[in-house]
């Protein structure tokens, strides 16, 4: 780049600077009238300047920033790789399918395999393995973690059992020493579903560095943003291979985008029945799929990357704010609490109503909603009973009755950075006006521990 063009450059994101500053000045919260939103992009001139600057490269696919984002962000884990793909969905979809790759043999999963999970959750922790012509085997979670009942476990293995997928709901960390010793028990592979779960740590350690293969979702509403984006992370650098493989169109070569050669011998295979010396980049190992990053959306990413601690500190602030202002209404909520020796770096505030009370979930999210505050179900409470599953090949493990407990009584409201203080007391403000003006119509009873087993309450 010739120095003329440096300068313009420069005086470019100058001017950037500039526009974040007249353009995206944060309006003052008025109560009842300013929304109070679930979640959200959090952002300052920095994400601007480094999406303008990506752009300046007219480098349309992964680049340099996309190189620069994984390095930096498996640091953060401890882990040897880092691979960027289009969503948090996606990244599910790469971790499992990578797993039915022929050069792995016998750990290799096949049609009709079983995959433990969860039927609380969201979709797309569960799709990949319908997908990929596997057998979901749901199991119960507990409250008031929300996370896996982990005595269910035994019962869920069978022959056919190969690995565990789980998500650390809405930030949650599952219970890792239990899970992690089974899956070593019986030597299945473990899929860490973390896209709703940055930052958490489990024993002083960071979510995601446990399992086998983890998933991250860059998505708005997510601990960090480039928009849509999520991330594949592992250690072992066979499994590296092979998801990116199965990102880039299912070819065999591991060459960087834009470079060729990597190996020495792009013209010296022999694979599958090709001839001697066809090209290495156009020979495919796998059915693959096109599901890269451009390097625009990593380059937003590397500016929030900066600013997750700060994002961490604010989620976990604005959860002790909500449960230390809401704690006086336990009998009607059942408060949320974190799994034995986690810390979560929290996606949402989970409640449910308590069994005895007159209120409904209904009536809470309506009054909340009514009064500009937003609230979300538990992603797709328990998802055998959605439209889209109805009919699909699997193994339930027992009654599945808090995955119906939450499909009928939970949802969570906000705690990301963008909230302020004045709106997180907003929040517990009318939540406390919703039962004033319900409470003279209450018939409480104590909860009864039998349609809620496991819950502390």
């Amino acid at each position: 780049m010739n120095t003329k063009a440096k300068g313009l450059r420069t005086q470019i994101l100058d001017l950037v600077a500039k526009y974040y500053e007249l353009n995206f000045t944060p309006d003052d919260f008025i109560p009842g009238k300013t929304n109070v939103p679930i979640s959200g992009r959090v952002f300052d001139a920095a994400e601007l300047q480094y999406l303008v600057d990506s752009s300046l490269d007219f480098w349309l696919t992964t680049g340099r920033f996309a190189n620069q984002f994984e390095k930096k962000f498996s640091r953060l884990f401890g882990l040897r790789h880092a691979i960027l793909t289009n969503s948090g969905s996606s990244a599910n979809l790469l971790a499992l399918s990578c797993l039915t790759s022929p050069s792995l043999g016998e750990k290799r999963l096949l049609p009709g395999d079983e995959i433990i999970t969860v039927a609380a959750g969201f979709p797309t922790t569960i799709n990949p393995i319908i997908q990929n012509r596997l057998t979901p085997v749901f199991v119960d979670i507990t409250l008031p973690t929300y996370n896996i009942d982990v005595s269910q476990l035994e019962s869920a293995l069978s022959k056919r059992t190969r690995a565990v997928i789980l998500a650390h709901t809405l930030g949650n960390p599952f219970d890792l020493s239990s899970v992690m010793d089974f899956a070593r028990q019986h030597n299945l592979w473990m899929i860490e579903d973390c896209c709703d779960a940055l930052g958490s740590t489990y024993r002083g350690r960071q979510v995601g560095a446990f399992g086998d293969l983890a998933t991250m979702s860059f998505y708005p509403a997510h601990h960090i943003t480039m928009g849509e984006g999520g991330c594949v992370l592992t250690n072992q650098t066979f499994l590296k291979k092979l998801v990116t493989s199965f990102r880039d169109w299912g070819r065999d070569c591991w060459c960087e985008t834009g470079e060729d050669n990597t190996c020495g011998c792009r013209f010296d295979w022999q694979l599958g029945s090709l001839p001697y010396g066809y090209d290495h980049k156009y020979t495919y190992s796998h059915i693959g799929y096109n599901l890269k990053i451009t390097d625009m959306q990593a380059a937003v990413g590397l500016a929030q990357l900066t600013k997750l601690p700060h994002f961490i500190k604010a989620r976990k602030q604005n959860f002790t704010l909500l449960y230390k202002g809401l704690k006086d209404l336990e009998e009607f909520f059942i408060m949320p609490q974190a799994t034995p020796g986690s810390d979560p770096s929290w996606f949402g505030f989970p409640l449910a109503l308590r069994p005895g009370t007159s209120l409904t979930r209904d009536q809470v999210i309506r009054f909340l909603e009514a009064h500009k505050i937003s609230t979300r179900p538990l992603f797709g409470g328990n998802l055998i009973r959605q439209p889209a599953y109805q009919n699909i090949c699997c193994r339930i493990v027992g009654d599945l009755r808090y995955s119906d407990f939450v499909a009928n009584h939970a949802f969570w409201v906000g705690v990301y950075p963008g909230l302020s203080i004045d709106q997180i007391n907003y929040v517990i403000e009318i939540f406390h006006e919703l039962i004033k003006t319900k409470k003279d119509s209450q018939k409480l009873q104590p909860l009864e521990l039998g349609g809620l087993k496991g819950a502390r309450l």
